[in-house]
């Protein structure tokens, strides 16, 4: 359907409604806006309405986009100039991708930049703003920390640093993101808070801001983003610690799976992506892909070798670049080499033509396989993509949401909406399955699982170098692929009988629940931030958590808490991160290898 015909989804049409009324001079006291779109959702569009109304009416002269990618810059110039949407919207407008070169727009609506660009050379960034009245568009605004006093400094808070000006000088403001959390719980930058909230969401009824929302469940109701269907493979691990001889610290075979993050959950996982059992779900990605593109050609009645667009491609998300090689390696040496140099290409920020391979693989039929870690993660636009391998460690819920909204996208070539769905193959360890199952939550979905058998892979002997983790990866090996179907809420899927309100439990029964809830979070919490190396290695960091949360509730241990109390430390976790206030050990002699490591830590981050 072509977007003349196609009717803009609710989010896009709430902004063309503010917009028009900015314009008829009648929200004059609206100065920021706020677009909080769930990834995939359609939020590219939405400087295009803004911008083609604007200045139209000439509320402003110019648009800068600031993105935080150069792949995203390439895509915002491309958003202006779509014909369909350009007929849709009756716009003429024109933006430039630009570099920090003198007059970036060169005559045109405006420009797009990125964080980096604006960083580089701020005054002519803010030169150019002076000079015209500037509707600003601040693309992922999540990637922008807040410049809070004592906050450490790093390459992202010099953006901040540097947009800032930019902030202050526009004449309007279009915020943009898929989340509005950050991974390390501080507060974005330009977003309104409350007094005394120290990472919070955003305060949606500040004076002067529209919030545009567009949820997930949303989307799924207005067929806006494809269901996913995920694929969870199990497996066994086993490694070595310390640096240690395999006699003296063999460790394992222990299962990825569990009902709660353990002290072997990270291991499990860094083993896995680096062994045998990367290569079986690799595999299987490959199968499936290789199955959907077969069907999809029969369907066509196209030849084996027909180039087409909509038969579906496949998105791999490597843990780092040397697996990422190895990853291409993998795929390749499962073709035909003239077959697999054409079809599988590689887009890491180490390879020279690393952009052109990703221009390739989102507007051309072939490459029909990418390898990555995260240039593609977050705001590729190539709906082209039906297959996701999960073949990272990262486990924070935004960045997960991005990896798998880079396969929710409709896909005009591959037919109608019914038959799309998102398949993604993960690792089924228990961070991930959390992250699955907050997504059911969040959008009431009815899980429907089927099981396939399916016969345990062949070991890998051979070992990898040992990592700065001290753990040498020894063997890994995939156990059952189980297939989960996540779709949209009750307006458009049954709900199952045991999705009814259970009946309520005894006072000591629920008090268990809740402090088992409670030890698992904190769990999880410690499980996330060893693996993203977000504080020091070593020791017991769910027991250090465990002593913080201890200290945040009035020194009252959870066997004497109440269940309401229980409920508080509940909610608490959901919003905060325990690694923000691991000073609550400073002076505690039980923790003082915990308060030397972060003090040091603290000062080579700060140079010192």
């Amino acid at each position: 359907m072509s977007a003349s015909t196609r009717p803009l989804r609710s989010h896009q049409r709430s902004l063309a409604e503010l917009v028009a009324a900015l314009a008829r001079g009648e929200a004059a006291e609206v100065t920021d806006i706020l677009a909080a779109v769930t990834p995939g959702g359609g939020k590219s569009l939405l400087p295009v309405i803004a911008a083609a109304r604007l200045i139209g009416a000439g509320v402003v002269e110019r648009v800068v986009w600031v993105v935080p990618r150069d792949s995203l810059r390439l895509q915002a110039e491309e958003a202006f100039a779509d014909p369909a949407w350009r007929h849709a919207l009756s716009h003429a407008l024109s933006v430039r991708a630009a570099d920090n070169t003198p007059d970036p727009a060169r005559g045109l609506a405006g420009y797009v930049t990125t964080y980096q660009a604006v960083a580089a050379a701020p005054a002519l960034h803010l030169a150019e703003m002076k000079r015209h009245r500037t509707l600003l568009v601040v693309d992922e605004v999540h990637h922008l920390p807040a410049l809070d006093a004592g906050a450490p400094e790093g390459e992202a808070a010099s953006w901040s640093r540097a947009l800032l000006p930019l902030f202050r000088q526009a004449s309007l403001r279009l915020f943009l993101s898929g989340t509005l959390e950050r991974a390390d719980g501080r507060r974005i930058l330009g977003l309104p808070y409350r007094e005394g909230e120290r990472a919070a969401l955003p305060d949606i009824a500040a004076p002067g801001w529209a919030v545009i929302g567009y949820s997930r469940a949303q989307a799924l109701a207005e067929r806006a983003v494809l269901p996913v269907n995920f694929g969870a493979l199990d497996g066994e691990a086993s490694w070595l610690e310390g640096g240690r001889t395999e006699g003296e610290a063999r460790v394992g075979p222990h299962r990825l799976s569990g009902p709660a993050p353990s002290a072997t959950t990270r291991p499990a996982l860094f083993t896995a992506l680096r062994t045998g059992f990367a290569r079986d779900l690799l595999h299987e990605a490959f199968l499936a892909t290789r199955r959907l593109r077969a069907a999809r050609r029969a369907a066509r009645g196209l030849g084996p070798a027909e180039p087409a667009r909509g038969l579906g491609k496949l998105l791999v998300v490597a843990p780092d670049q040397a697996r990422a090689q190895a990853y291409l390696a993998m795929l390749r040496g499962w073709m035909p080499p003239e077959q697999g140099a054409r079809d599988v290409r590689l887009a890491v920020s180490s390879e020279p033509d690393a952009h052109g391979a990703l221009a390739a693989f989102r507007l051309t039929p072939e490459p029909a396989v990418l390898v990555t870690v995260a240039m593609a993660y977050e705001g590729l636009d190539a709906p082209e993509v039906a297959v996701v391998a999960a073949l990272t460690h990262i486990r924070s819920r935004p960045w997960l949401e991005q990896m798998i909204a880079r396969a929710t996208r409709i896909d005009p070539h591959a037919g109608d909406y019914a038959a799309q769905h998102a398949l993604v193959f993960h690792p089924d360890d228990p961070l991930f399955a959390r992250f699955r199952a907050r997504i059911e939550d969040e959008q009431e979905t009815a899980l429907r699982q089927r099981r396939r058998e399916r016969p345990a892979a062949a070991r890998d002997p051979r070992p990898l170098p040992q990592t700065d983790d001290g753990i040498v990866p020894l063997e890994s090996n995939a156990l059952g692929l189980r297939y989960a179907l996540l779709r949209p809420g009750p307006s458009l899927a049954l709900v199952r009988p045991e999705a009814a309100d259970p009946p309520p439990l005894p006072p000591s029964a629920a008090e268990r629940q809740l402090r088992a809830r409670v030890a698992a979070m904190v769990t999880a919490q410690a499980v996330e931030d060893e693996a993203e190396l977000r504080v020091p290695h070593g020791g017991r960091l769910a027991h250090r958590y465990n002593a913080v949360l201890k200290r945040l509730f009035g020194n009252k241990a959870r066997a004497a808490m109440t269940a309401a109390e229980l409920e508080a430390a509940l909610a608490w976790l959901e919003r905060n991160r325990l690694q923000d206030h691991l000073h609550l050990l400073d002076g505690d002699a039980r923790y003082a290898w915990s308060a030397r490591r972060r003090w040091a830590g603290e000062r080579r981050a700060a140079g010192g």
